[in-house]
């Protein structure tokens, strides 16, 4: 059995959305599960479209991401240059030994620049039928240096057929399909052409892409046939939706909230739980397994467990995956990564940054949750004693006016202010007054937070706060209670 050797051939236009990244990943996957070849190609043959850096952000994301090729414009290869820009002259060749074989022609019109898209708007042939022109007008046409583009001559008649590692057996009328600009004007092939001409000439076997090119493969089949050549596997994928605030699904984009790699990271979604989730997108293991490593995914996935169906991008999913992934990272890691979301880098609780990630951790779903979870640490917010009154601790202002008259004197004599040893002067009083260690340790709480929700109790509080600064919140609630 031959090589498996897929690719991924991003167009460097922009972000890397969602859509491009589960393909990169289902060929990346495609390829390690058979012990194949990963190839990464740089198709910049629409040159309008081209962005700047948008080929850094595209080695950025894989890097990110984890998935690694074989071959490509950074690392080399065989089949070099993996640039379509770098492959200009070939084209030309190519295209000119297709008009002599009659796959092709020439077409002067004089409108075709407004054609020189990947996809032409109509069906059938040129405006002008060039297609019918004889070989004595087309080389007058020629030598008179008309503008001129080199159209794919694609039968009126019957049907062609092919299959889907997906969607199974595939017609389309040819009828319904236009003769598709190849080469261009400047000498650039269109991204149909190149394509097919690139992924002979580097031995792709599984051409793994969106759906929405279901309906263009008869004609990079008949491509493929006038050469003699022979046609790759395709595994076509189905689109991502999105779903509004109203509940109404459509193709994802950006009203449905972040759809890019880059955007998700900044957003504090970790890269592998964003891969985790993507890979879902569309596939299914053989178990109800939700949590993958990378390694893991490419051990599990088979092309016969990708879906036909739409999948819907769920962020509440996403969010939960990514909570999975924060609790079971090691807390070293996790501090690592959390501090530059946190805000407190460079201020005095940068000290206390290993406790407060503790206490983060498992509380987190997304890393830009914690500049907020974490503010009350760096200033008391103002509130009132209402936040005291609490049934479950059968607590309120009367009530935490006497724990804080009591327990203030006890805090301030402590010598080693540690977790253990506050949190035994709140034992201390439940145990003197027979209360529920919840009262005591409720009034403390609000009273060195200013908050009825926090990460953590008011022994973690106090003790990353230090002695100084919680006796000054201490007090202060005191003297709101008075």
């Amino acid at each position: 059995m031959a090589c498996v050797r897929t690719r991924f051939a991003p167009s460097p236009t922009g972000f890397m959305h969602v859509g491009n990244l589960r393909t990169a990943l289902y060929a990346w996957l495609l390829a390690r599960s058979q012990n194949g070849r990963f190839v990464l190609r740089i198709e910049d043959t629409d040159r309008a479209r081209y962005v700047d850096n948008a080929v850094e952000v595209i080695y950025a994301t894989l890097q990110r991401a984890g998935l690694d090729h074989d071959e490509g414009p950074d690392v080399g290869g065989d089949f070099g240059p993996y640039v379509q820009s770098e492959r200009k002259t070939l084209y030309g060749k190519y295209a000119k030994e297709l008009v002599a074989k009659g796959g092709a022609y020439y077409c002067f019109c004089e409108k075709h620049e407004e054609t020189d898209a990947e996809e032409t708007p109509h069906a059938g042939g040129c405006p002008g039928n060039c297609g019918e022109l004889s070989a004595a007008e087309v080389e007058a046409k020629l030598a008179s240096g008309a503008s001129w583009v080199i159209r794919q001559r694609v039968p009126r008649d019957g049907a062609t057929t092919f299959t889907d590692s997906v969607y199974g057996e595939i017609t389309i009328e040819n009828k319904v399909l236009d003769d598709q600009i190849l080469l261009k004007s400047d000498g650039m092939p269109t991204y149909n052409f190149a394509n097919v001409i690139d992924d002979h000439l580097m031995e792709i076997t599984h051409v793994v892409r969106g759906s929405e090119y279901l309906s263009s493969t008869p004609k990079y089949n008949m491509l493929y046939r006038a050469f003699g050549w022979e046609i790759p596997q395709y595994v076509h994928l189905p689109l991502i939706m999105g779903r509004d605030a109203e509940g109404n699904v459509s193709k994802l984009s950006k009203r449905h909230g972040s759809v890019s790699f880059e955007n998700l990271v900044s957003e504090g979604y970790l890269p592998e739980a964003i891969i985790n989730y993507v890979a879902l997108l569309g596939w299914s293991p053989k178990s109800d397994r939700e949590l993958f490593t990378l390694k893991e995914l490419a051990e599990a996935f088979q092309v016969t467990g990708l879906n036909k169906s739409s999948a819907v991008f769920d962020y509440d999913k996403l969010r939960w995956m990514n909570s999975e992934y924060i609790k079971a990272m090691p807390p070293e890691k996790f501090s690592e990564i959390a501090l530059p979301f946190s805000g407190v880098a460079g201020t005095p609780l940068e000290v206390a940054w290993g406790k407060i990630g503790a206490l983060l951790q498992p509380r987190t779903e997304l890393l830009t949750e914690i500049p907020e979870k974490i503010a009350f640490l760096c200033a008391l917010p103002d509130y009132g004693i209402e936040l005291f009154d609490n049934k479950k601790s059968k607590c309120n202002a009367e009530v935490a006016k006497e724990v804080l008259t009591e327990t203030i004197p006890q805090i301030a004599e402590i010598q080693d202010f540690t977790i253990e040893n506050i949190n035994a002067v709140a034992a201390t009083y439940a145990e003197k007054h027979a209360v529920k260690l919840g009262q005591p340790m409720w009034a403390i709480r609000i009273a060195l937070a200013g908050l009825t929700v926090t990460p953590g109790g008011a022994g973690d509080i106090a003790a990353i706060l230090g002695k100084e600064e919680s006796l000054k919140r201490l007090n202060i609630a005191l003297q709101k209670l008075n």
